[in-house]
């Protein structure tokens, strides 16, 4: 395994995380164009992938939100009219969940100049113009939450109040007023890099729909009937979408369909079982990472044993030609097996293997060479 080119480096070459979540604190030395987490449920691979997600979005609040509600994680507040009201609960991302004040989570390479800090300071009421005045004035007392957001020598300001009373639950408005508040002046502030992200369940229709809006009639097509082909053992003729926009009575919205030899009618791709659907998914997920990241949690959910060295195959051909960072998680000993033996067959893109386990001392990556892979390849020697 070759390492990469300076035409070609990493957005992370290694891994520091601080104070975040379940993490106290984490060093990973060296990650690769492909990084496989391995270790047992809880132990933390997912929070890893979440962190990834932070940095790669330099902690724009679009993110920092996304994470706590799809983990439901509210606290509650009291608006001007004595109403309670529910706003993610930032103290959620800090480690033992304690969002004090001075206290930073932080996360990037071991270099600090390239590392992202996120802290919480109670603000006196800002004396704000326009649209930002209004978030402050939301609440019945003079103070409110600021995130403070560090990265490389700049700092923005947040007050994370923006979402009590009239933008509670609606996201669509939210999701808008943190673009306005953060992107003002946007130039100031590093770009976002591209991360998409897989799992653990199966990808959505609209999920897959998305992806293929930005692929179709381009070279990424063929990445999908080769996805297909590796489980189907078939050729796949045609892939297409179908269906219309909205949901509307009668209809059953866009979905992709799937011609195969010998039928002259096309089948839906969810008829042709989980790891179809896994696999196009990961498929169409690649193909819209390119110079970016993208994150698979249990990368060997609906995926047979038997077709886990091909799958990583894929994933590492691919993510070398289109300089995709993919960083995986599983407890699947088959899944770390496959891997093993794709990444020391591949010789372009560099497969990294990292155990996580826990001990008195908190979380620690156990990192294995090439040769160590090679070994566990060839005599079955179970490392997860």
């Amino acid at each position: 395994m070759s390492q990469e080119s300076p035409d070609d480096r990493l957005h992370l070459s290694d891994l520091s995380i601080n104070n975040f979540r379940g993490i106290d604190h984490l060093s990973i030395s060296r990650l690769g164009h492909v990084t496989l987490l391995a270790g047992r449920n809880g132990i933390g691979k997912t929070t890893v992938l979440d962190a990834i997600r932070v940095y790669a979005a330099r902690g724009r609040p679009v993110v920092l939100t996304g994470l706590l509600e799809n983990r439901e994680e509210f606290t509650v507040a009291t608006d001007e009219d004595g109403d309670e009201v529910l706003f993610p609960d930032i103290s959620a991302l800090f480690h033992g969940r304690e969002a004090q004040h001075n206290v930073v989570f932080s996360i990037g390479s071991s270099d600090e100049r390239d590392r992202l800090g996120i802290e919480i300071s109670i603000m006196e009421r800002l004396s704000m113009d326009g649209k930002k005045r209004i978030f402050m004035d939301t609440f019945t007392d003079s103070k409110g939450i600021s995130v403070k957001i560090t990265f490389r020598n700049r700092e923005r300001f947040i007050p994370w109040n923006m979402l009590v009373r009239d933008f509670n639950f609606n996201r669509i408005q939210l999701r808008r007023l943190q673009r306005e508040l953060f992107d003002d002046d946007d130039d100031e502030w590093p770009s976002a890099i591209e991360c998409e992200s897989l799992g653990p369940g199966l990808p959505s229709n609209t999920d897959m729909v998305r992806f293929w809006d930005r692929i179709a009639l381009t070279d990424g097509e063929i990445l999908l009937v080769q996805a297909l082909e590796l489980i189907l053992g078939n050729t796949v003729n045609r892939i297409a979408v179908i269906g219309d926009d909205g949901p509307r009575v009668g209809k059953t919205g866009r979905r992709i369909i799937v011609r195969l030899p010998g039928d002259p009618t096309p089948v839906p791709l969810k008829s042709l079982g989980d790891g179809a659907i896994r696999l196009f998914g990961v498929a169409l997920a690649l193909a819209n990472s390119r110079n970016g990241f993208l994150l698979i949690d249990e990368a060997e959910n609906g995926i047979h044993y038997s077709v886990q060295r091909d799958f990583w195959r894929m994933i590492l051909r691919t993510a070398h030609k289109d300089n995709v960072q993919v960083v995986a998680t599983t407890h699947s000993w088959d899944c770390v097996k496959g891997f093993a033996r794709a990444a020391t067959e591949f010789e372009d893109a560099e497969g990294v293997l990292v155990r996580l386990e826990r001990d008195d001392d908190g979380m620690r990556a156990i990192e294995y060479s090439e040769k160590e892979l090679r070994i566990a390849a060839e005599q079955g020697i179970e490392v997860r």
